[in-house]
């Protein structure tokens, strides 16, 4: 029988080391991000941004959506794995700190990928249309559900929504956990339309798949 290997963070770093590492355009835009303090704690993590540029890739998508951009990190891995004439629209509501992640965007010849549109994602969800290949969510989570619902009718057979931060820290199995994401994570298990597998990367990153 198989077991879990326990993460240190020892080995957490040889991890990083040996996967897809971050070039210096990626490099800069995470300590720039760090800078900001408190806020720095919605940055997608370094192997999420691999995991992120590889599943685009995997899929072949070719057009895609990102709900909360922050400093655009997980914006620059999903435009890196599109084509050159892939679009990922990102919707979020700060032009302050998403304007840290246009200079970057430009510096890695990615800019003309992205469609940033600025607003209450909880209306520019609704908003949008056409087919996805992919969506990823890193927003407000008490919205989580109502994401999933405006978003997964627009994914494509065998297309891919990923929501970070669906452990909570590890928080989802106490019983005073956060109960935003023990709904959520409770809501896509049994959602017969698609398949889902959480994993624990990051502070938890689920990946469903459109049957």
């Amino acid at each position: 029988m198989g077991h879990q290997v326990p993460v240190t963070e020892e080995l957490h770093d040889y991890m990083l080391a040996h996967g897809m590492p971050l070039d210096e355009i990626a490099t800069e835009l995470r300590a720039e991000t760090e800078k900001l303090g408190n806020p720095a704690g919605m940055l997608t993590t370094a192997d999420q941004a691999g995991l992120l540029t590889t599943l685009t890739r995997l899929i072949g998508a070719r057009r895609a959506v990102e709900i909360g951009t922050f400093t655009g990190f997980s914006a620059l891995a999903i435009s890196r794995g599109l084509p050159d004439d892939g679009e990922l629209i990102c919707l979020d509501v700060s032009d302050e700190w998403t304007s840290i992640g246009r200079k970057y965007w430009e510096r890695a010849g990615v800019a003309g990928k992205i469609d940033l549109r600025i607003g209450d994602a909880h209306e520019s969800v609704t908003k949008l249309d056409g087919e996805f290949d992919l969506a990823f969510v890193d927003a407000d989570k008490g919205w989580y559900i109502q994401y999933y619902e405006a978003v997964l009718p627009l994914i494509r057979p065998n297309g891919l929504l990923l929501f970070d931060n669906t452990l909570a820290g590890g928080r989802v199995v106490d019983a005073d956990g956060p109960a935003d994401r023990k709904e959520f994570n409770a809501h896509v298990a049994k959602d017969d339309r698609v398949d889902v597998i959480m994993l624990g990367i990051g502070d938890g990153l689920t990946l469903v798949r459109k049957k």
